[in-house]
This record gives structure tokens, C-alpha cells and sequence, in this order.
């Protein structure tokens, strides 16, 4: 059974099969609207995933696509819950690490993070394995005095690798991932992805959370290409206009 994953933007994808539409991690639509056409053009069950609730990770407009399309379902981690004031009657299910969510369309794991929030597992109606990081990544600053690293750069190895153990013990093979691939960690930009890879067995691999930085990433991930020639690595079009403001 084909599963389709499309980029929507920064950390935003939709992954669609015969069955059902998952919607990770919305801050806004591409500019060409592919989001609004693909929804618009469904009458499949849809399902919003939110990691965690940075800006550019949940957006509350994500809420306006369950007026327009019925029965959309909600999956929002537990700090966008608490921080976001989400009433409750908007809330499928709160997601923190551990927790496991279930219904007749698909199975979800829920696991930590090293930022905020979750990353997630999920398998769809038709066995496809998927996981989104959302913030989940080794954040090896090549500055120790980075203003984002909250942890020493030791602790931080420690957590993020500690936290691919806990996911392979689940799923020791995923057939899509959705992962960081930050401009901001300079020379350590591909550590994360590095680790993961040579931890957990992955066929399709689709970076993300790139500020717009194409060049980088996509020079960068060019690396990983030689590295794993038994994943494939899809880089979105160069086609979103100028950097973001990083917030």
C-alpha cells in the first residue's frame, strides 16, 4: 500500500495513505496552499499532531480545518494543552512520553523529547511506520554558551541518545522520518541525524526544521547519502522565498 508524504512547510508535513490523513506539527501552509488543496480534496478521516508548542510547531488555525472538514481529529502534546489553554472539547487526546494512543485508523507512541514536548511514532491503517521528531534531535551547539543549549553538551549527548534507545526498543525500523536538520548547530548541523541513522534503520529519511536554509541542509544531507545508501533522503523544493525570522 503506497503511503504519500508531503512537505508543507518548515517542520509540517501530511502523510496520507488509502486510509486516513496526518498532519504533523502546523504552523502555517506553504505558500502555494498544497495543505488547503489536499484536505480540501479529501474525505478521509484527518488527524492534527502536535509536538510541542513552539511557534513554529503548533499554530491554533490548525482548529479552522475542523469547521471546514468534518470528523478532524486532535493529538496535541500536553504542554500545548497546558500553555495554548486548548478546551478540552477540541482535545482527541493529550500526548506525553509513554503514553499510546489508539483507535480504528492507527496506533501512536508518544516519546520524550531533549526540548519540549514529544516526538512520535505512529503506525497507519496499512502498516506504514512513521516517526516525527518535532524537537527531538542531539542540539550540540558548537558554542557550550549557545543561549538555546540548556543542558551541558555531555548531558545532552547522554539524553538524546538514551532517548533512541527507548524508541528502538518500539520500533527498531521506521519507513518514513521526519527529522531536524538545523542550520543554527553550524558544524554539528548533521550529529543528530548521524546517530539516528546508525541507530535505527530507516528507508525514507526527510529533513526539516531548516529555516528556509536550503543550500545548507541540502549540502549538508548530501553527506548522508554516502554515508546510508539504503535510505532514501528527500529534500523539499527550493521554493518557500527568503529566510525566516527564527523565533
Amino acid at each position: 500500500m503506497d503511503t504519500k508524504v508531503t512537505y508543507i512547510f518548515h517542520s509540517c508535513f501530511a502523510v496520507e495513505d488509502d486510509y486516513v490523513v496526518v498532519v504533523f506539527d502546523y504552523w502555517r501552509d506553504h505558500p502555494d496552499g498544497r495543505l488547503g488543496r489536499l484536505l480540501k480534496g479529501t474525505n478521509k478521516p484527518i488527524y492534527f499532531v502536535a509536538s510541542h508548542f513552539h511557534a513554529d510547531h503548533y499554530s491554533s488555525r490548525m482548529f479552522e480545518y475542523a469547521d471546514r472538514e468534518a470528523g478532524a481529529r486532535f493529538l496535541l502534546s500536553y504542554d500545548v494543552v497546558r500553555r495554548k489553554h486548548v478546551q478540552q472539547n477540541r482535545i482527541t487526546d493529550t500526548l506525553r512520553p509513554g503514553h499510546m494512543y489508539s483507535d480504528e485508523y492507527l496506533t501512536l507512541h508518544a516519546f520524550r523529547s531533549t526540548d519540549i514536548g514529544v516526538s512520535v511514532a505512529l503506525t497507519l491503517p496499512g502498516g506504514a511506520t512513521i516517526f516525527h521528531a518535532g524537537d527531538l534531535n542531539n542540539w550540540y551547539f558548537s558554542d557550550p554558551n549557545d543561549k538555546h543549549l540548556q543542558t551541558t553538551l555531555h548531558q545532552m549527548e547522554g539524553m538524546y541518545m538514551s532517548v533512541l534507545d527507548e524508541i528502538k526498543l518500539v520500533y527498531p525500523r521506521f519507513d518514513h522520518v521526519m527529522f531536524p536538520v538545523d542550520p543554527r548547530l553550524e558544524d554539528e548541523l548533521l550529529r543528530g541525524a548521524f546517530q539516528w541513522l546508525r541507530h535505527i534503520e530507516t528507508a525514507n529519511f526527510y529533513p526539516m526544521h531548516f529555516w528556509r536554509q536550503y543550500d545548507v541542509m541540502a549540502e549538508n544531507v548530501q553527506q548522508l547519502t554516502d554515508l546510508f545508501p539504503a535510505t532514501c533522503f528527500h529534500l523539499p523544493p527550493d521554493s518557500e522565498g527568503p529566510e525566516l525570522p527564527q523565533v
